[in-house]
């Protein structure tokens, strides 16, 4: 019975000696964790149970339990590096089998969806754009895909004028003209934007024609005949009293664009343009036009959101990326790739947005490095070794006293 017992102890120092020896050969492997072997004694026992003066039959290895504790975050340039600071697992799919995994070094393949080194694809939660609001279905997930098409433009719909022009000046009773300066007193240009996201240059004149009384033509692309003359009325005190409401709605044909793009109308608010006594000044000009652009860029925030950035300005929300937590994180069954699958040990996996529901901020441009501490698992050789030395020894006294048995006559 001694032989057995020390040859489960040494079974038993063995697998702790391989579990210490995987720790250290994954010291370098991000989103790694460490495990540990757990031990438990054994006993022969009858139906009557264990009696008081039964000696144990050795150990056996009751569990390899992986440690999910956090590892240190180390940071990268790659803005698609992704670490969680906190509690939760990135959601992976290969070809609809998921997995989760702590290790976040991921990349564009050529399809441009965002994958892992072994080409299973990152999980968010879809996008939804209402107007100028965006929101994110929590309640299904699907593959986060980079947009590498030209960003649809927009046609300019509104823009803000807020300039002061100089109550001071003296009346002019001629037709403005933007060829002949002497026509007009002051003058200010924005960029509008057609459907098909040309540029054009709309230009203002102002022209003073009586004691608070301004006329504003609008010129597009340099043109002589204007698109719209507008007649500003200001009171006493410089506020703008007409045109009423403070909007000048413009209607540009589509021949006069000559670019092939749908007719432009867009609304003009004036209404915070002056009449003071002081130089003519452009105090504001925006409008909510832009053209077609490339993807510049990718963007992740705290809340795992994903921002993609477009040449011309503009940013797109891809998703959000999809985090999952257990009941049981050490019942997850192991995969290899730092990768984990669900098991019914670990219970079902419940998903959430980072810095929610107890789940970890993620942070862009970083990774997790392994939670292995070298100097502890080098200890832990030490005392796998001596353990596996002391139950040789067992061996070795047995073998002794069996051949002193042996010898007896």
């Amino acid at each position: 019975m001694s032989f057995r017992t020390a040859l489960s102890g040494l079974n038993a120092a063995q697998i702790d000696l391989d579990v210490t020896g995987n720790n250290i050969a994954n010291a370098n492997t991000n989103g790694f964790k460490e495990s540990r072997a757990e031990f438990a004694d054994v006993y022969a026992t009858t139906f009557q149970g264990v009696g008081s003066i039964t000696p144990g039959s050795g150990v056996r290895v009751s569990d390899v339990a992986q440690q999910f504790t956090q590892g240190n975050v180390d940071f990268t340039n790659n803005n698609l590096d992704l670490s969680i600071n906190g509690e939760g697992f990135f959601t992976l799919s290969d070809n609809g089998a998921q997995s989760y995994t702590r290790a976040g070094a991921f990349k564009v393949d050529r399809e441009g969806n965002v994958v892992n080194h072994q080409g299973q694809r990152l999980q968010v939660f879809p996008a939804t754009v209402a107007g100028t609001t965006t929101t994110f279905n929590t309640g299904s997930l699907t593959d986060l895909q980079m947009n590498t098409s030209d960003a649809t433009p927009q046609a300019t719909s509104a823009a803000t004028v807020n300039v002061n022009v100089n109550s001071s000046e003296t009346a002019i009773a001629a037709t403005i003209d933007p060829a002949d300066p002497t026509t007009f007193h002051h003058s200010t240009s924005m960029v509008v934007y057609d459907s098909l996201g040309n540029t054009h240059t709309a230009s203002m004149y102002f022209q003073k024609t009586a004691s608070n009384s301004w006329d504003m033509a609008l010129h597009l692309d340099g043109g002589a005949t204007a698109v719209s003359t507008d007649t500003l009325t200001f009171n006493t005190s410089g506020v703008l009293t007409a045109p009423a409401g403070g909007t000048i709605t413009y209607n540009i044909p589509a021949a006069d664009l000559g670019t092939g793009a749908a007719a432009l109308t867009f609304a003009s608010d004036i209404s915070t343009t002056t009449q003071f006594g002081s130089p003519f000044g452009v105090n504001n000009l925006v409008q909510d036009g832009f053209a077609s652009g490339r993807l510049n860029g990718i963007n992740i925030s705290e809340e795992g959101i994903v921002f993609a950035s477009f040449t011309n300005g503009q940013s797109q929300a891809l998703g959000q990326v999809a985090l999952a937590k257990f009941p049981n994180s050490q019942g997850l069954s192991k995969l290899g790739d730092t990768n984990w699958a669900e098991s019914f040990d670990s219970g079902i996996a419940s998903f959430g947005s980072a810095g929610s529901s107890n789940f970890g901020a993620i942070q862009s441009g970083s990774l997790e490095a392994s939670n292995v501490d070298v100097a502890e698992q080098l200890v832990n050789l030490i005392v796998a070794q001596r353990n596996f030395q002391a139950n040789a020894k067992t061996i070795t006294t047995e073998d002794t006293i069996t051949q002193a048995i042996i010898n007896i006559r």
